[in-house]
């Protein structure tokens, strides 16, 4: 029995060892964690899992750490130890990375330590100069805080990581720049079609627009094809048709939005003249993208008619390799329209009265995208999916216009930021009227039109709002704050948090902007889908007619009716109708020199000088686009030095980061970048709610411990009595 008992024991025990050793074993193979973060800090996000799941070749990442840091460069290492981990947890094969030990340069150091610092240093990664405290005295030391990455060919480097913020998207952004081409076109499923669209009949009319000889042209573009296959892992796919044989083409033609020209062609004596035609472009499709490159440039200038020109073949290379770039999402570019009188990025010249420049957002922008600069004058290039235009003060010449709906019926996206006024300081040059103030006159750039088509109104307006910025004033001014009710601080509950690039913007701040009005009904109609991205408080008023901004002179109104919140910026989305839906499209503003082109009587529209029989050219108009974003905003001060910071740590960075992030479809970049912002203001309250918590805390809770005492001390007096009256029985 005795023997019995023992064995019980010892098979307990073993029993509960080998659990203890399975559950251990479970744990070191089955780990796994929980981020409870409301924006999830310590998890990586979609956009980091696709860029290291998706590796084609091998990337390697060598982290260059000195340990045993100070506070809190050594909180550093330990995070970016775990968001390597997480990257190898869910990358596939190609994905690896190692941490060199590197010591300070002070010091006796192992031999190990003096070849990882050489390897740091031939990759470009030097020490940097840390403080600590040590015995109650401020020492420095150097120390490596650098990583690089490797990608086949292909080196980027991270030459110093001095805090956590923002390191995932930047870790994030670097991979995906550098595996984003291999990747898209390796993983293709099918080759990107290159289709030329060349009709044999154009050979007739030809000679007479001096075209030169069309029949080479399909042996030249398949000779730009296959050099470009070298570079796209032979995924480009070239074919020819030739429209005025194969009569099925014409639907894709009229889809693909193809030059087509028309001419009437005599026939037999006595017999009725045909209409004949021809069409010439290239196409390129994939996965359902497209893109055209007209062969044809037509060229329409008041007095001298309808010019007709030949692409350069010689630059149709690049031009071919931008557009598929385009297509598959690789490289991505946004235009910045110069001219027009808009705000210019860093290098331009400063126009009167636009000391801030815009160098940050340059700087923000380049990080992520290429910025490319556009003029109306050379055209939009076809290359970009997003164009930024901010500030414009001249006006829009209807071709301009044209251009503009156009590249918005493609299916792209606009960022538009206008001025409902152009600030005039009248005192300049003046040695008397010294107190006399500027004069704002409005900005119309025709651009307006366009805007109402779409079931937009900007109206010429300043929104103020009670709910602003406060200055502090010198005490020489008498101190104090003053309220600048032109720069309106928006608040979480005006800030449309249901759109994935907004989450996690609790604060922005608007200066000097005009209302942005949804048109309902229009926007019905055109089948759109609108929603303002933020709004003024409900202490907003407007300021029209006379416009004085001068802080001291401005009192909020005494009717209730005028205080209501107003939206300042607006975001529209879907397939937009074209404000040249059945009209002719507008004359191109003749060039410089263009008196040494052909001269002659002005020819119709479509008809071209010296070409007998009337030949018209359809451009290949779009009155029904693609489906696009357009993001209209009434200021252009956002975007100014003196609202977005160098970093891009504000949240006015974030957001206009976010917002170009989502224009170019990368919502999963702009919520990484969002979960970094850690502002989170306490919610208004009343000042009743206020004084109920104040008072509460100070009486509340002392009652609550007292009245909670006396309740214990009265129980235990009742369970006392109760034993006493149980004994007595």
């Amino acid at each position: 029995m005795i023997k019995g008992r023992k064995f019980g024991r010892y098979y307990r025990f073993l029993l509960y060892l080998a659990v203890v050793v399975l559950v251990n074993i479970a744990g070191m193979s089955l780990f796994f964690r929980f981020d409870l973060t409301s924006n999830r800090l310590y998890s990586l996000s979609e956009a980091s899992v696709e860029a290291v799941s998706t590796l084609s070749e091998p990337l390697t990442i060598n982290v260059f750490f000195t340990k045993d840091l100070p506070a809190p460069h050594n909180n550093t290492e330990r995070y970016l130890h775990d968001l390597l981990e997480e990257y190898s947890a869910h990358s596939n094969r190609h994905f690896n990375y190692r941490f060199y030990d590197v010591s300070a340069e002070e010091g006796d150091i192992g031999e190990n330590a003096k070849k990882n610092q050489e390897l740091a240093r031939s990759f470009g990664i030097y020490p940097v100069q840390v403080q600590s405290i040590e015995q109650d005295q401020v020492a420095f030391k150097k120390a490596y805080m650098g990583m690089v990455m490797i990608h086949g060919d292909v080196v980027d480097k991270i030459p110093s990581i001095t805090t956590t913020e923002g390191l995932e998207y930047e870790i994030t952004s670097r991979i995906e720049k550098m595996n984003s081409k291999i990747s898209v076109l390796l993983n293709l499923e099918a080759p990107v079609g290159i289709k030329l669209f060349l009709s044999s009949s154009l050979g007739e009319v030809a000679p007479r627009l001096r075209l030169g000889d069309l029949t080479q042209i399909p042996a030249q573009v398949e000779r730009i094809v296959e050099s470009l296959n070298a570079k796209y892992y032979g995924k480009l796919s070239f074919s020819s048709i030739d429209p005025s044989a194969d009569p099925s083409a014409e639907g894709l033609i009229s889809s693909y939005g193809v030059l087509t020209l028309r001419w009437p062609s005599a026939g037999r004596p006595g017999s009725p003249s045909v209409d004949r035609s021809g069409s010439a472009g290239i196409v390129v499709e994939s996965g359902g993208r497209h893109a055209t490159i007209p062969l044809i440039d037509v060229i329409r200038m008041p007095l001298f008619g309808t010019q007709y020109q030949m692409a350069d073949m010689n630059a149709m290379g690049e031009r071919l390799s931008e557009v598929v770039d385009d297509v598959l999402d690789i490289n991505k570019k946004i235009g910045y329209l110069s001219g027009h009188g808009t705000l210019p990025i860093e290098g331009a010249q400063q126009a009167p009265g636009q000391e801030e420049g815009l160098s940050n957002l340059g700087n923000l922008v380049e990080r992520e995208y290429s910025l490319v600069d556009v003029t109306m004058e050379k055209g939009i290039p076809d290359g970009i999916d997003c164009l930024i235009i901010a500030g414009p003060r001249q006006e829009f010449g209807e071709y301009d216009l044209f251009q503009i709906d156009q590249f918005l019926m493609k299916g792209k996206s606009i960022a538009l930021f206008l001025d409902p006024f152009e600030e005039i300081d009248v005192s300049r040059g003046q040695q008397m009227n010294y107190n006399q103030g500027p004069v704002y006159m409005p900005i119309n750039t025709g651009l307006e039109k366009l805007l109402g088509h779409y079931g937009i109104e900007v109206p010429k307006s300043y929104v103020l709002d009670e709910n602003c910025f406060e200055q502090q004033m010198p005490q020489a001014y008498g101190g104090g704050k003053q309220s600048i009710y032109f720069a309106p601080v928006i608040k979480e509950e005006k800030i449309a948090a249901e759109l994935p690039f907004m989450k996690n913007i609790k604060v922005l701040i608007s200066i000097m902007s005009s209302p942005v009005i949804l048109k309902e009904d229009r926007l019905s109609v055109a089948g759109l889908a609108g929603n303002p991205l933020f709004s003024s408080s409900d202490r907003s008023w407007e300021m029209k007619d006379r416009i004085n901004l001068t802080p001291m002179f401005i009192r909020p109104p005494e009717d209730p009716a005028e205080m209501m919140s107003r939206p300042l910026a607006a975001i529209v989305s879907g397939e937009f109708p074209s404000y040249f839906a059945g009209r002719p499209i507008p004359e191109k503003p003749a060039p410089q020199g263009a008196d040494s082109l052909s001269s002659g009587p002005a020819g119709e529209a479509g008809a071209a000088p010296g070409a007998p029989g009337g030949i018209e050219g359809r451009l290949g108009k779009l009155e029904k686009g693609q489906p696009g974003k357009l993001v209209v905003f009434g200021t252009a001060q956002l975007l100014k030095n003196n609202v977005l910071d160098e970093g891009g740590q504000s949240t006015n960075a974030t957001f206009i980061m976010n917002l170009l992030d989502h224009l170019n479809d990368r919502d999963e970049y702009a919520a990484m970048r969002s979960k970094m912002q850690r502002y989170n203001p306490l919610r208004e309250t009343s000042g009743a709610a206020r004084t109920f918590v104040k008072s509460f805390n100070i009486a509340g809770l002392p009652v609550l411990t007292a009245l909670f005492g006396v309740a214990v001390w009265l129980k235990r007096k009742s369970r006392k009595r109760a034993i006493e009256m149980m004994f007595r029985k």
